[in-house]
């Protein structure tokens, strides 16, 4: 039990993490400092969220490119609404933007479920027509700090026992899905339908109507993300987070997530989030520029996926030889 935790992947991704940053420490000590790791966590605190519903998407073997459009649509709405109605409280607006960003995550849902459409080219699809209402709604301008209330702006900015709210968002969302994961019918279908989809639906499951829900899942923590990321940077624009779906992606697959879907964790997505985070934030201050940045990132994610078909090569044969065995 205590070798299979030592070497299991969020033990030796979160050794890498602490590698990194102890390498980081000798050059920059100031980094390693628990105000600026509570920085980094709270910078990161996005990705975690968009990384945790990418995770669950990719599990049914499906995958979601229209998360960073959804959080810059329902971001862009929100401040729109916020500069229309600047007295609508918080939990009010919070509320909003779980509804909205789910309901356009069911649409990705709807259209992988009831048409078949692969599930890429339905994303590639949705972002690109997000990201045309956002220009459409907005015609094209910025909503800016002086436009967007204090009430709006204030939420993320507020701290509890030394993190902000976002910190704490991000915190409690990881506790929360690792229990539906872990002990919830709903979550145990999103394994089977990725794992064995045949087997699935032998067993009972609707395997796209699974898909629908994983689908309406990360589009809500999306919407979430959008309100959180507009109200820390006070800014709304059509080319908010753009390119941050790939990130979300890198973050699932060095987390362990595999791409062929059925393998993953909630863990283990919030630590591949954190390893990109303090590398984003660690290179800048080593002053690597921001294209060596994305080589970097890049590098990893190859990695990950070498690791993860090496694993799960390794699975095959140790099955292969238990089935010699028996016979």
């Amino acid at each position: 039990m205590l070798k299979r935790l030592l070497t299991s992947r969020e033990a030796l991704l979160a050794a890498a993490i602490i590698l990194l940053l102890a390498v980081i420490s000798t050059r920059f000590p100031a980094f390693v400092s628990p105000q600026n790791l509570g920085n980094v966590f709270n910078d990161t605190s996005p990705l975690i969220l968009l990384a945790i519903g990418q995770m669950i998407v990719i599990l049914t073997k499906c995958i979601d490119l229209s998360v960073a459009a959804n959080l810059a649509l329902t971001g862009m709405v929100l401040a729109m609404l916020n500069v229309a109605m600047p007295g609508l409280p918080v939990p009010i607006i919070i509320a909003i933007a779980i509804s909205l960003g789910a309901v356009l995550g069911m649409v990705n849902g709807i259209l992988v479920w009831k048409l078949a459409i692969p599930p890429i080219v339905v994303t590639l699809g949705t972002m690109t027509i997000f990201r045309g209402l956002i220009f459409v709604i907005s015609d094209g301008k910025w909503v800016n700090s002086h436009e967007i209330g204090e009430g709006f702006k204030a939420f993320t900015r507020a701290a509890f026992l030394g993190l902000p709210t976002m910190s704490w968002i991000a915190i409690l969302a990881v506790l929360l899905f690792s229990i539906v994961m872990a002990r919830t019918t709903l979550g145990r279908s999103f394994y089977a339908a990725g794992g064995n989809p045949h087997a699935a639906t032998y067993a009972g499951i609707d395997v796209g109507r699974t898909q629908f829900w994983a689908f309406t899942i990360s589009g809500a923590l999306a919407g979430l993300t959008g309100y959180l990321w507009v109200s820390r940077y006070a800014v709304a624009y059509v080319d908010l987070a753009g390119g941050f779906e790939l990130d979300v992606v890198a973050a699932c697959v060095i987390g362990g997530v595999a791409i062929m879907g059925g393998i993953g964790t909630v863990m283990g997505a919030m630590l591949g989030a954190l390893f990109l985070g303090v590398i984003k934030n660690a290179l800048p201050v080593v002053d690597i520029s921001p294209f060596w940045q994305l080589a970097i990132s890049g590098g990893a994610i190859i990695i990950a996926v070498a690791l993860n078909s090496q694993a799960n090569r390794e699975k095959g044969r140790i099955i292969l030889k238990r089935a010699e065995h028996a016979t």
